[in-house]
């Protein structure tokens, strides 16, 4: 499966619970990075935050048939990361988003804002 389309498949399962702002930071083309792409949105609660991770651990097996190599943050659900190899998913409450800044992290890197679904 093509990095696209696993990309555009965990924003579907993003949307289907309702997670807000989400972003793409292309990392592909700078060496340091520590994946060629981040998938990165919010949820407002905790419990929403788990449900996303949730919801893209699940669609995006049930789509493509791909388990996470492992993922992360559950314990307190402010931000979860899964990890598809080349491709991160961040789930954060919005104070940790901006908190972290990880869009900012890397100036070189191409962001592709998608428009929430209402």
């Amino acid at each position: 499966m093509k990095e696209k389309q696993l990309i555009e498949t965990i924003v579907e399962g993003i949307q289907e619970k309702k997670g807000k702002k989400i972003t793409t930071v292309d990392l592909s083309n700078i060496e340091s990075a520590a994946a060629s792409y981040f998938v990165i949105c919010e949820g407002q609660s905790t419990t929403q935050v788990a449900a996303i991770a949730d919801s893209v651990r699940e669609y995006v097996q049930q789509h493509t048939g791909i388990k996470p190599f492992g993922y992360d943050g559950y314990q307190n659900s402010q931000w979860i990361i899964i990890d598809y190899g080349s491709i991160l998913a961040h789930i954060f409450l919005p104070e940790y988003r901006n908190y972290y800044k990880l869009e900012q992290l890397w100036n070189d890197a191409k962001l592709a804002e998608i428009p929430d679904v209402e």
